[in-house]
């Protein structure tokens, strides 16, 4: 049994005497101690050697004391290990050599054995857990199909993803291949997640935002409704779509046991576009972070009430910048723990 289950509690829609709290992107380089490990070693060694992921992972556990912990991992082990390279390059991000343009391509995309090619994903989650020693929920975390496609075609990132949603347009079929695969492999390595002990899963819609409300139905929402209806008897789905306001009526609708909501989108208007029966989660501005303690703390209470307590997880609209100062972080979550309403 997990000691703090209120994280696991907010997905249920149970009554709570506070909102649970943690901040996306909160195991990383914001921590000292994370850019120890960073000078020693490159990402994707991180992300594959057991020990250091979980210790990566525990970290920000350690000095601040979130509800949940997030499994220090990256969207694009998923593309890796389905026959795709990436590489990522200091100062520059995500890189891969040779983009997925063709059917031809796509027909060498392979929906990999995630138990042999994501081993090491299993392994560092059992490492976490037995660090956590059941004391919070470990949160486990996959890009949607569309953002994984967005890189796997454009073969790096962009300020608009003209390349993959050309390709999209002007090859669907192919496109859709694409996305099946990755959607077919998404589902195994999240059940697989599941298994190896991660309490809940989420998926990060990073690039939704990037479509019409028409193109988002076809080329993203229908296949993270395939992930959340094959994963929700195994552990609650909490689907983040960025910029995708305009889903959320749909996205309420859904098995997702929650939905992450950005900066751009207000607490009445989400409450609104979802029903108000759906657990929600976030959404506090990460250059907000930047603001002196005392002002984070009173914006947070704020935000908590703007919510409500209950069917609420308090967190950034998205992941944390990497310059943020870490006395600010710890006002951010010492203010949830402080609320009363």
């Amino acid at each position: 049994m997990i000691k703090n289950d209120l994280y696991l509690r907010a997905l249920k829609g149970e009554t709570v005497e506070r909102p649970p709290v943690w901040m996306m992107r909160q195991a990383g380089r914001y921590l000292p101690e994370f850019m120890e490990i960073k000078a020693k070693y490159d990402f994707f060694t991180r992300c594959r050697t057991p020990e250091l992921a979980s210790e990566i992972t525990v970290q920000p556990i350690r000095r601040y004391g979130m509800d949940a912990a997030i499994l220090f991992s990256d969207i694009l082990v998923i593309p890796q290990a389905m026959n795709i390279e990436v590489e990522m390059k200091p100062n520059f991000g995500p890189y891969l050599p040779n983009p997925v343009r063709s059917q031809k391509d796509v027909d060498n995309v392979i929906v990999p054995d995630v138990h042999v090619e994501l081993d090491y994903v299993m392994q560092a989650i059992k490492a976490t857990k037995e660090l956590l020693n059941d004391e919070i929920p470990l949160i486990g975390f996959a890009g949607s199909p569309w953002t994984i496609l967005c890189y796997c075609v454009q073969g790096q990132g962009s300020k608009n993803f003209d390349k993959a949603k050309e390709f999209c347009f002007t090859n669907p079929v192919a496109a859709h291949n694409l996305l099946q695969k990755i959607t077919d492999t998404t589902i195994a390595y999240l059940k697989a997640k599941v298994a190896a002990g991660c309490n809940a899963v989420q998926i990060f819609d990073s690039w939704g935002g990037m479509l019409s409300p028409v193109d988002y139905q076809e080329f993203s929402w229908q296949y993270i409704n395939q992930i959340i209806e094959a994963l929700k008897d195994d552990a609650p789905v909490i689907a983040f779509g960025k910029g995708c306001w305009f889903a959320l009526g749909e996205m309420a609708n859904s098995n997702a046991s929650a939905l992450g909501i950005d900066w751009t989108c207000s607490a009445k208007n989400a409450r609104y576009l979802t029903g108000g029966n759906i657990t929600l989660q976030g959404n506090f501005d990460p250059t907000r972070l930047f603001s002196p303690p005392s002002e984070i703390k009173k914006m947070v209470h704020q935000m908590i009430d703007e919510f409500g307590k209950d069917k609420y997880i308090v967190n950034l609209g998205h992941g944390i910048l990497p310059n943020i100062p870490l006395d600010n972080a710890k006002a951010f979550i010492d203010a949830v723990k402080e609320y009363r309403s």
